[in-house]
């Protein structure tokens, strides 16, 4: 296997900078093409790779096509992007019949995200301080680029979403990288950076460009299959797709309260969590109800190994159409267990996003949440992952699992949290003995307010993107 080359990557590709809790992502535009390549010129040297581990603070940069496009690069080297990157999160067909993005969640509402999102920089630091001078650090060098959005994101204390429950447990580990874990949820790089094997042992399609267009040789060379060879434009970078998320945290826990109700109409506290952890599938210590059916179980918060086909292939733990459930299915696909855990493991991402807004209640407390009627700013997530391929990873995942309403064998259910739900699909199965429930009516409970597709290069392709 090719080692990686850490030094070449950009470090949110390696890690997730839990250790820096203040983030702020910032969306510009590009007006001036000379200008803006001159000014990435000044700042790459900023941006943090991945041998190193920052202790204060870090930086990174990301391109959508048309802010590639705006930088310069000619046509014939965008087309050697992936379709998606090319068209883009907003094109209308894939918005509503690949994303699910209809009505208020429609591109056409979002409030960034279109032709003049261009650029995207991630900032990470230890302290608010630390972060709001690198803000004024970097939007002192801006030339020929106009912020258009900062985007906040607010640091709980433990690792909490809004709607209550513990997050980012299920990450796949990548193989090469010092951290280990167990073989099945172990991946190549090839999955999650581009210029190294894949699941399927070969190379990611990757954008190049001509040799002739590159004299100084700052890309490595590559060769596909028969053609000439050209500069690898792509080696040590990947795709990171942003979408930011508004929750409504108070509808949520109002359906899951009305749903369970006690006949006088009083609220039964325990059939409430029970009902919104099987939505979910894991209680909100992040227990997973799989291994713990009954209650949760704090001292399981962060179980990963398991599976469903021993113990729960027909969803009595954890309902088939649960959100963790449909987001990585593990060993339940149809065939051999080994044969599901491959097949599922080709549709992994590597997550690396943030909660925005301060919550409704900061102790969770559900009947804090129900009572609360003042008027709460917006709450959500940044959500953020890596793919070498946003087609047979995150778009797959969006689409023939999370919005398929006959998923698992179901019928008319998309996922109860993320999934888009309208009179045809707007259910959620609960399996059981010696009877199931159906729960109907579900609301979309997570709208998207914008988003974009990036491509996140290695820093010898930042350094060609700039101009050299």
């Amino acid at each position: 296997m090719a080692q990686l080359e850490l030094g070449d990557l950009q470090g949110i590709v390696v890690r997730g900078y839990g250790s820096l809790p203040a983030a702020r992502y910032l969306v510009l535009r590009i007006d001036d093409s000379v200008a803006a390549r001159r000014w990435l010129r000044e700042v790459e040297g900023m941006v943090t790779p991945g041998d190193r581990k920052p202790d204060d603070l870090s930086f990174h940069i990301a391109f959508t096509c048309g802010g590639l496009r705006a930088l310069g690069l000619d046509e014939g080297t965008l087309a050697t992007f992936s379709r998606e990157f090319w068209e883009g999160m907003h094109a209308p067909h894939r918005a509503r019949n690949i994303l699910g993005d209809r009505d208020a969640s429609a591109p056409v509402e979002w409030r960034w995200g279109g032709a003049d999102a261009h650029v995207l920089l991630l900032l990470y630091a230890r302290a608010t301080d630390t972060l709001e001078a690198l803000h004024r650090q970097v939007g002192e060098t801006y030339a020929g680029v106009t912020e258009i959005q900062s985007l906040e994101t607010y640091s709980f204390e433990s690792s909490r979403e809004h709607f209550g429950f513990n997050d980012g447990i299920a990450q796949p580990v990548i193989r090469g990288l010092s951290k280990s874990g167990p073989p099945e949820n172990t991946l190549s790089p090839g999955e999650f950076i581009l210029g190294y094997p894949n699941e399927y042992g070969k190379l990611p399609s990757a954008p190049r460009v001509a040799r002739a267009q590159d004299p100084a040789e700052l890309l490595p060379r590559v060769r596909w299959e028969e053609g000439e060879e050209e500069a690898d434009l792509g080696r040590n970078g990947t795709y990171l797709v942003f979408r930011q998320l508004s929750q409504n945290v108070r509808a949520f826990w109002r359906f899951v309260d009305e749903t369970t109700h006690l006949a006088d109409g009083t609220s039964d506290h325990d059939a409430r969590t029970r009902m919104a952890a099987k939505m979910v599938g894991r209680w909100p210590s992040g227990a997973p109800l799989t291994l713990c059916p009954n209650a949760d179980d704090p001292g399981q918060s962060t179980r990963n190994d398991f599976g469903y086909r021993a113990s729960d292939l027909f969803g009595d733990g954890c309902p088939v159409g649960a959100h963790i459930r449909r987001t990585n299915p593990r060993d339940a696909l149809d065939g051999k267990p080994e044969e599901s855990i491959t097949v599922a493991n080709r549709h992994r991402i590597l997550r690396r996003g943030r909660p925005y807004g301060a919550p409704v209640s900061r102790t969770m407390d559900v009947d804090e949440i129900l009572a609360f009627e003042q008027e709460h700013g917006e709450v959500g997530l940044h959500f953020i992952c890596i793919n070498a391929d946003i087609g047979r990873q995150f778009e797959f995942i969006q689409h023939t699992w999370i919005n398929n309403a006959k998923f698992g064998g179901l019928y008319s259910d998309a996922d109860p949290i993320m999934g888009h739900h309208d009179k045809l699909q707007s259910s959620f199965t609960v399996q059981g003995a010696p009877v199931r429930m159906r729960i109907t009516n579900l609301q979309r409970f997570v709208e998207v307010r914008g988003g974009a597709y990036f491509f996140l290069p290695g820093l010898r392709a930042l350094r060609f993107i700039a101009g050299g």
